[in-house]
């Protein structure tokens, strides 16, 4: 399922309305991708299943963007009302799943499914329940590691997620998004991390871009996966300047589309801003035209002006300075 549902089902539980989704580090579930010996009936009707998911969530990511568009003229559904529509909306591909698994308790692509399906809708125990149940029936798959792995996280042991996102790393080395899991992991969980592989701070943000570079690098044009790459540099203290705004430039040689480029922008003129840049960084936010940046943009240029007119003001010489001057 999409972030633009996931933002809605959290925000509906605590009363805030989204409006946009921004670029977050996240953990993803994987899918797998192993052959299921089942006939071609089960089969089909797993593909339908699918299919069903993937036509739901079309439609509801639809009536999200639309009632965000109508909440911006005062006229959209309440939170409640718009989560009762998409629980009752996704309701039938609740029932297809459970009567799959009810007749078939052995298809394990069809626990990870419903798993992700469970998890996307906030019921995480309901996805570790079939998680686990996939594992005992395939305990080789790589995707059902990561995905209880990303459960962890969540509630931790948070020890259990590092061993499930290497465990999936090592049985799969070639899937970049179980780097990427197992980076966010640890550069989330920084002090677990610490004790969990005996190394200092600066080495956990050494592991965690490591890991990310290990993904980017066999995926290469994944746009969103650069961008959390490079979000992730606002969390490393002291800060790697040269290290962000390179990863930033690879961001910006990814984005799809003007959006993206300017979101790009964007995070060019707060990096310039933080070491005084401020032509630069004006320069950047110069080339946003779009109106779903208007406010960050405003925000930056005001703190712009005022960290150039600090400046203007401490390099000034005293008055008492300058007479002295004047009269040799």
């Amino acid at each position: 399922m999409s972030s633009l549902l996931i933002a809605f089902l959290g925000a509906a539980l605590t009363g805030n309305q989204p409006t946009t989704v921004s670029n977050v580090v996240r953990i993803t579930e994987g899918i797998s991708e192993k052959p299921q010996n089942t006939s071609d009936a089960v089969e089909k009707e797993y593909q339908k299943l699918l299919e069903d998911d993937d036509a739901a969530q079309e439609e509801v990511d639809q009536w999200i963007r639309e009632n965000n568009d109508f909440a911006a003229k005062g006229a959209g559904a309440s939170n409640a009302a718009l989560n009762r529509r998409i629980r009752e909306r996704f309701e039938p591909v609740r029932k297809g799943y459970e009567d799959l698994l009810k007749r078939h308790p052995e298809h394990t692509k069809g626990h990870i499914a419903y798993g992700t399906f469970l998890n996307d809708l906030g019921d995480e125990d309901g996805a570790q329940e079939q998680y686990e149940k996939a594992l005992k029936l395939d305990p080789k798959d790589p995707a059902i590691y990561n995905n209880l792995a990303g459960i962890y996280s969540h509630h931790g042991p948070i020890t259990n997620a590092f061993d499930y996102y290497a465990k999936a790393i090592e049985l799969n080395p070639r899937e970049p998004l179980y780097y990427h899991n197992l980076g966010t992991a640890v550069y989330l969980f920084r002090k677990d991390a610490k004790e969990f592989y005996g190394i200092n701070e600066q080495q956990v943000f050494d592991k965690a871009l490591k890991l990310y570079s290990n993904s980017m690098r066999l995926d290469p044009k994944n746009f969103p996966l650069a961008s959390d790459i490079a979000q992730t540099y606002y969390g490393i203290k002291p800060a790697r300047m040269d290290e962000a705004l390179n990863a930033w430039t690879n961001a910006l040689r990814l984005a799809n589309d003007e959006v993206e480029r300017e979101g790009v922008h964007i995070h060019f003129a707060r990096l310039k801003l933080q070491v005084g840049k401020f032509a630069e960084a004006r320069a950047h936010l110069n080339s946003i035209t779009n109106e779903m940046y208007a406010d960050l943009k405003k925000k930056i240029g005001r703190n712009i002006d005022e960290q150039e007119k600090e400046k203007a003001q401490t390099n000034a010489a005293p008055a008492g300075a300058i007479s002295k001057e004047r009269k040799n």
